[in-house]
């Protein structure tokens, strides 16, 4: 069973910037394509940004050119740079794989974005 460690969400103005960090337990992190997804109040989680084992990178429409994801295998950590950040970004912000992520789900870390 892996586990997942989501830290460095905040609150933060509108246009400011955080960096979302995410540890995994398992060592076989370096292999597996990671993704961050986000869920807001009432909405369902929808999938944020993803990049793959050897650092291919995919964005969702709404955080292109804001957001950039980023990995170290080493440290089996993914981090997410959030740059120029909207109030529609508050969320709670999960790493996983992807596809077919994993069973347990960290607890997320909060991201609110004051307008």
């Amino acid at each position: 069973q892996v586990h997942l460690v989501e830290s460095g969400g905040g609150l933060v103005q509108s246009g400011g910037s955080l960096r979302l960090s995410c540890a995994a337990s398992r060592t076989i992190f370096s292999i597996v394509t990671m993704a961050w997804y986000r869920q807001a109040p009432g909405k369902q989680r929808e999938l944020v940004a993803l990049i793959t084992s050897q650092g291919t990178t995919n964005y969702a429409d709404f955080v292109k050119g804001r957001f950039t994801i980023s990995r170290d295998n080493a440290k089996n950590t993914v981090y997410l740079q959030m740059n120029s950040l909207k109030h529609e970004d508050t969320a709670v912000y999960y790493c996983n794989k992807h596809p077919r992520p994993y069973d347990s789900w960290g607890q997320g870390t909060q991201v609110t974005v004051s307008s």
